[in-house]
């Protein structure tokens, strides 16, 4: 069934966990997703994100994600992830998508502050949740052009964040504190202290973005200080692509595609239920 966004952070407040948002630009990642939310019976957020458009545009792969959801016998929301504009999130809206979120993170603060209230307006007039963007983080949504190492000069300041989201209106709000986007090449070095600070300051469900390739310790100890969604995407990708390289290993002679598609959705599917048993906490 779908769901709104205010509805699934509510759960999450509710019963002090994270909602997994999980970035689906392929088939693949899209039905493991909606298995593993259905096995749990859990409410869980499909994304598309922008810099996916050269994998799958959002007009393509969308009215897929969002007729899964709506038949799906679990509570999931249709989420525009990283939009860089409001043209791109209305595309969103356009095929079905429910939720969205406006990054105007590397913009000037009073830009991404008007842009962000814009795409607000835009969404309350549908009844729809927004989350925004405050604090930069490395890497992209994708993946590539990853340091791999946070810049605490870049972390979101709590006073900041109040203002933000006083000013636009925003149902959640994605934060700079430790995490990054794509592989980690170092340990990550979350502030926790600061997660919590910038939960209370805001008022505002926290939102962790680059939330692949973290403990279940570390996703936990997040969600104490106040984080409710974690974007995550780069790690199940990855499981997909080992399992493929592992099948031709063992099976050199395999000759058709969909054999890799098979061995890459059970990958998939396991590394998205070890995610979702840790931050539901069915572990």
């Amino acid at each position: 069934m779908l769901i709104g966004l205010r509805h699934a952070l509510d759960f999450a407040e509710s019963r002090n966990c994270g909602i997994a948002a999980i970035n689906t630009p392929t088939l693949e990642l899209l039905l493991g997703a909606v298995k593993v939310a259905e096995r749990y019976q859990v409410p869980l957020i499909v994304q598309h994100a922008q810099v996916h458009e050269p994998v799958n545009a959002i007009e393509d792969i969308g009215p897929v994600m969002v007729e899964l959801a709506r038949r799906s016998s679990a509570p999931l929301v249709v989420h525009v992830d990283h939009g860089e504009s409001l043209d791109y999130i209305e595309r969103g809206f356009a095929v079905g998508f429910n939720s969205a979120m406006f990054d105007g993170s590397r913009l000037p603060y009073d830009d991404n502050v008007a842009q962000t209230r814009a795409v607000v307006q835009a969404a309350d007039a549908r009844g729809y949740g927004v989350e925004g963007e405050l604090g930069v983080m490395p890497g992209r949504e994708d993946g590539m052009e990853s340091t791999g190492v946070a810049d605490e000069a870049l972390y979101t300041r709590p006073a900041d964040a109040a203002a933000f989201v006083a000013a636009t209106g925003v149902t959640a709000l994605a934060c700079s504190f430790g995490t990054v986007h794509g592989l980690y090449k170092a340990d990550p070095q979350i502030d926790y202290d600061l997660i919590g600070s910038l939960r209370r300051a805001s008022g505002v469900p926290i939102v962790m973005h680059g939330g692949s390739g973290l403990s279940c310790d570390e996703y936990r100890a997040s969600i104490e200080n106040g984080v409710r969604k974690i974007n995550y995407y780069t790690y199940a990708d990855k499981a997909g692509l080992e399992a493929a390289r592992a099948l031709l290993a063992d099976a050199p002679d395999t000759h058709v595609f969909c054999d890799l598609t098979v061995a890459a959705s059970k990958a998939i599917e396991a590394n998205l239920d070890t995610l979702v048993r840790c931050l539901y906490r069915i572990l």
